[in-house]
């Protein structure tokens, strides 16, 4: 099973969110077809066309968009003058509901990728009126056991690459906050010390998470490079403005509010999130759940996540649940 061939929006905008902030959109595939929105990940990467392919587009009405600060909306998270006070969750959220409402959708399927997944469970878990189905891969849940394991626990398996990571930091901020520190960095007045952060944060993310082919590319748009740095240390930085919860999360500890919402989780086995136990853990706590354990694969599923995320997609089209 191949992804479906590549299309082009028949229709795009920018919608005014508020706080001076304009989300760029796009609808492809079927105008009267079933409603998918596609959350892309990062945060501060971009909707892709590549994410087109992941659905009918015969029997889909996707949705694409950027979140705010990243890719084609506006002001972007790269120019240091953006207010980054004015992006967090529950913005995002409302962001979703706006352009749910501008486009005359009553419901929709969410599909969320890495950060997108986060994002994409707790919206349905506080708009659960409004999505049929999940359908999710590199799963995370945006827990601070996530975020530490990813900027420090790390740090064991990839000691040299962490040790770089660690000397662009002050001493004193070592031993904290990695995200916060880094933010920190990324939010001096001083344009070289934000475009060291930057080559240093996203050094790490490449030295950590093999990525499909063109992802680590991007790292060497500097535009890019620094609004990705900048909104993901912004948002792991603050327990990505989800609150505390309890030692599992927000995410998992109300897994019960996504009760009666069918959803399919896609993992690579060698996913690094699974050294945690939270895809897992998340399948169990929701039992309208199917998980797809990809053997062999990474953050990114490869071909037989694919699959797997377009058999998802194929029989929520018809009305069925995936098994």
């Amino acid at each position: 099973m191949s992804l479906y061939p590549e299309i082009e929006p028949y229709d795009h905008g920018m919608l005014d969110v508020g706080d001076g902030n304009h989300v760029y959109w796009e609808t492809c595939g079927n105008p009267r077809g079933k409603p998918a929105v596609v959350l892309h990940g990062g945060p501060g990467s971009r909707a892709s066309p590549g994410l087109r392919r992941y659905f009918d587009p015969a029997a889909y009405r996707i949705v694409l968009l950027d979140q705010r600060g990243a890719g084609r909306s506006l002001p972007r998270a790269s120019a240091p003058d953006t207010d980054m006070s004015v992006n967090t969750t529950a913005h995002l959220m409302a962001d979703l509901e706006r352009l749910r409402v501008h486009l005359g959708i009553e419901r929709w399927l969410v599909w969320g990728v890495s950060w997108g997944s986060v994002l994409g469970l707790r919206y349905a878990q506080t708009h659960p009126g409004v999505v049929t189905e999940l359908v999710l891969t590199g799963v995370a849940t945006g827990s601070n056991a996530e975020v530490a394991l990813l900027t420090r626990g790390l740090g064991n398996i990839f000691p040299e690459a962490h040790e770089r990571f660690l000397a662009e930091l002050p001493p004193d901020a070592r031993d904290g906050n990695l995200p916060a520190a880094y933010n920190r960095l990324l939010e001096s007045p001083d344009p070289a010390v934000r475009e060291r952060a930057a080559r240093a944060w996203t050094d790490w993310e490449t030295a950590t998470i093999p990525a499909p082919p063109g992802s680590v590319a991007r790292y060497e748009d500097p535009d890019f490079r620094m609004g990705f740095a900048r909104t993901v240390t912004h948002y792991w930085g603050n327990d990505h403005f989800l609150g505390d919860g309890n030692d599992e999360g927000v995410v998992i500890r109300d897994a019960h509010l996504l009760k009666g919402i069918p959803g399919t989780l896609v993992q690579g086995s060698l996913d690094f999130g699974n050294l945690l136990g939270i895809v897992w853990r998340l399948h169990h706590a929701w039992p309208d759940s199917d998980l797809v354990i990809v053997d062999e694969a990474g953050h990114d599923a490869g071909r037989t996540g694919d699959e797997a995320l377009l058999a998802a997609t194929d029989t929520y089209a018809r009305g069925g649940t995936a098994e």
